[in-house]
């Protein structure tokens, strides 16, 4: 059977070769994209000392009341009855039951936060919404809870007025009970989303604010998607309806809105791309954000 000749070889080296500089020189739609985030939150223990007065109330007056059972007159032996049970009977479960009372009422009591992350794409047309928030990021610096409020309302009513271009959403709420848990998975979220910008080009948090110029040449490929991300935790359980509709996005951010600003203990907004020739292609927003869904009509 005949081979190929030795003639051949330079031939393929020469197309390889051209193909390897045509890849070079034809222009890619960039893969990555700047990001800017912004807000800040409370820690735990600012959190709970609101609470410590009212606290220490219930508990002083549930251990009077477990010492009033506890130190009391010892109960005299027990006298079998007809049904039988004896005074010392009823005594143990009366005691029993106060307890059991106690612990559900503590159960109750427990202080819970909840953890909201919202992430809306828009079609990237949209470019006034991206400039808005750069011009939130510019006015508010989230540094207390007022201002966490102000820059939700803020970003909230920039986004209601591009709802036309809101194509594809996601919604995670996530109840924590106790003391901190709510700080480190806050914290989790907001790392894991700013881990997705290539580069992240705004950054103002806790009252801090630095920019950095983009070090990516830009294409000039036309834009395709913008991203937000808003991630609250707010005081109590709260509850929010799935979004498969844009009414259900409405509905969403209406509760988000709703919320006190003494009830809020932290705000992280991120967006994508936040350069505004900065491209973000529907390839890089399928491989960082896959759990986005589209939105059916009603």
């Amino acid at each position: 059977m005949a081979t190929p000749g030795p003639r051949k070889a330079p031939l393929v080296l020469a197309l390889l070769l051209a193909a390897v500089v045509a890849a070079a020189f034809i222009p890619q739609a960039a893969l990555a994209a700047s990001g800017g985030v912004m807000g800040g939150r409370s820690s735990s223990s600012s959190k709970y000392t609101r609470s410590s007065s009212s606290g220490s109330e219930r508990n002083s007056y549930y251990s009077s009341r477990t010492t009033y059972v506890s130190v009391g007159t010892p109960a005299p032996p027990s006298v079998a009855t007809d049904v039988g049970e004896g005074p010392g009977t009823v005594f143990w479960m009366v005691a029993i039951g106060l307890v059991l009372l106690v612990a559900a009422a503590v159960y109750r009591c427990r202080p819970r936060t909840t953890v909201v992350k919202l992430q809306v794409a828009l079609l990237g047309w949209a470019k006034p919404f991206q400039q808005e928030l750069n011009e939130i990021a510019e006015r508010v610096r989230a540094s207390n809870k007022p201002s966490y409020k102000l820059m939700l309302t803020e970003t909230i009513c920039s986004l209601s007025r591009h709802k036309d271009c809101c194509v594809f959403s996601s919604l995670s709420v996530d109840v924590k009970n106790g003391m901190d848990s709510w700080e480190e998975h806050f914290d989790e979220i907001s790392m894991e989303e700013r881990s997705k910008f290539d580069e992240e080009t705004l950054y103002s948090l806790e009252g801090i604010k630095r920019t950095k110029e983009y070090s990516k040449k830009q294409d000039g490929s036309r834009n395709e998607y913008i991203v937000v991300t808003i991630i609250v935790a707010a005081n109590g359980a709260l509850e929010f309806p799935k979004i498969t509709r844009p009414a259900d996005l409405e509905a969403v951010v209406k509760k988000l809105n709703s919320i006190r600003a003494g009830d809020i203990w932290g705000i992280h907004i991120l967006w994508t791309p936040q350069e505004e020739n900065d491209v973000l292609t529907e390839e890089k927003l399928l491989a960082d954000y896959p759990h986005l869904r589209p939105h059916y009509d009603d």
